[in-house]
């Protein structure tokens, strides 16, 4: 695959009230990712992210380790065809 790759990420655990989407935006930028993240109504994060493959799979082993504070059960990796604006965002919950 040689374009961008763009994933839907929804974490599940002990991930809101912990920096999880400060975490995510940081780690996205310096990764140089296009996309945004939210938290969920049901006690989830959801995040979607583009860029290179190789830095799409460094995004989803971070969110696997997530900020000191947190607990990751899981992280569901979906395809994603949403277009992405470049630049990443935290957006208000669902």
């Amino acid at each position: 695959m040689n374009g961008p790759r763009t994933v839907r990420l929804r974490i599940e655990g002990r991930v809101q009230g912990v920096g999880f989407r400060m975490f995510v935006e940081r780690t996205a930028v310096a990764l140089g990712l296009d996309g945004w993240v939210r938290n969920r109504r049901d006690g989830g994060v959801e995040a979607v992210v583009s860029g290179t493959p190789a830095a799409v799979e460094e995004m989803i082993a971070r969110c696997h380790a997530g900020p000191p504070a947190s607990r990751v059960d899981r992280v569901e990796v979906l395809p994603e065809d949403e277009p992405v604006a470049p630049g990443f965002t935290v957006r208000p919950t669902v």
